[in-house]
């Protein structure tokens, strides 16, 4: 992929060799992400935020990476506080936001909106989740924190075997993820969700074309494989088309116990958040928090500099970042 001036809506954009160039500037960005050193790379460049659908995480980490890069972010949050909510079309509020800007970054509840904004775009669009469909920049940084927790096992992605939980049906982050890790070799994936939040049958059709192995469940196996990661999700409940969610029982709530039963001691578990925390969502546990297995905050970090490779190689400064570094000169805590 030429990413200079390119749009990123998809996984299906990336080869394995994309995604090398993403982590390979990914680690060179992280100086600047831990606060370790400065750069004004795009100073002069705006970008456009539209996040017209709730988030915090992937709002905040876009709007960071942009500005420790020494970009201007514009930003408007919600569709109600959109003209959209006047009856303005996708195409017109594109042509419009892509003036005022050099990059947009667009999170809107429909999914293929997003492809929608790029067409009429006049700048390079990045898709910051549409719907139910996708999550490229989250599967991104997903890859980027298993290559780095497993660096620091001394393990390796390709052959790994990936358990996902949860809501598989709705769960735009691991429709990407699991297309990028298909990307791989020879990896074992084993999906445990309801038989109403399984795992879209073209998304699985597309990763056993590729060679790999895809077990599905409906409940915790007596007997299970061992696990090198575990990747929990919540019930996407605001996308939920009228269904009745039976059965969502312990078999789906991911503790210590879980854990244990799939996994061993160099297992990583991760959650792209939020979590719900509620004692009957049977989500990702809090009494996990003093696991060192559990990754979840060590994952989120990772966004900021994942996102930051992706700003610099859309927009053609990722040769300039070292030549431009110097010093903070504000007190930092890492």
């Amino acid at each position: 992929m030429n990413f200079v001036g390119s749009d990123l809506l998809t996984v299906d954009q990336l080869s394995r060799d994309d995604l090398e160039q993403i982590m390979s500037v990914a680690r060179r960005m992280e100086p600047i992400a831990r606060r370790e050193k400065v750069t004004r790379v795009l100073e002069g460049a705006v970008l456009a935020s539209l996040f017209l659908e709730a988030s915090t995480r992937t709002r905040l980490s876009f709007g960071s990476a942009f500005s420790r890069l020494g970009g201007a972010v514009r930003e408007t949050v919600g569709l109600t506080f959109s003209s959209m909510a006047k009856g303005e079309s996708i195409a017109d509020t594109a042509r419009v936001i892509s003036g005022y800007a050099d990059i947009m970054t667009i999170r809107h509840p429909e999914a293929g909106s997003v492809a929608q904004f790029a067409k009429a775009s006049l700048v390079p669009v990045i898709n910051a989740g549409d719907g139910a469909a996708e999550h490229p920049t989250q599967a991104l940084l997903d890859i980027y924190t298993i290559e780095e927790e497993f660096a620091a096992r001394d393990k390796q992605l390709d052959g790994a075997h990936v358990l996902f939980v949860g809501d598989l049906k709705y769960g735009r982050t691991v429709h990407s993820l699991l297309k990028l890790l298909s990307l791989y070799e020879s990896m074992t994936f084993t999906l445990l969700a309801p038989d109403l939040l399984s795992m879209p049958t073209s998304i699985v059709e597309l990763v056993e074309s590729r060679g790999h192995k895809v077990v599905e469940y409906d409940s915790m196996p007596t007997e299970p494989d061992r696990v090198d990661v575990i990747y929990a999700t919540r019930i996407q409940r605001e996308r939920l088309q009228g269904e009745q969610i039976e059965g969502y029982s312990h078999d789906f709530h991911v503790n210590t116990a879980f854990v244990e039963h799939v996994g061993d001691s160099s297992t990583i578990v991760m959650h792209p958040l939020p979590r719900d925390s509620t004692p009957s969502s049977n989500d990702l546990s809090t009494d996990l928090d003093a696991d060192p297995r559990l990754a979840i905050f060590r994952q989120t970090d990772r966004g900021i500099p994942i996102r930051m490779a992706l700003f610099a190689l859309i927009l053609g400064v990722a040769d300039s970042i070292e030549s431009t570094y110097r010093d903070p000169l504000w007190h930092t805590t890492t």
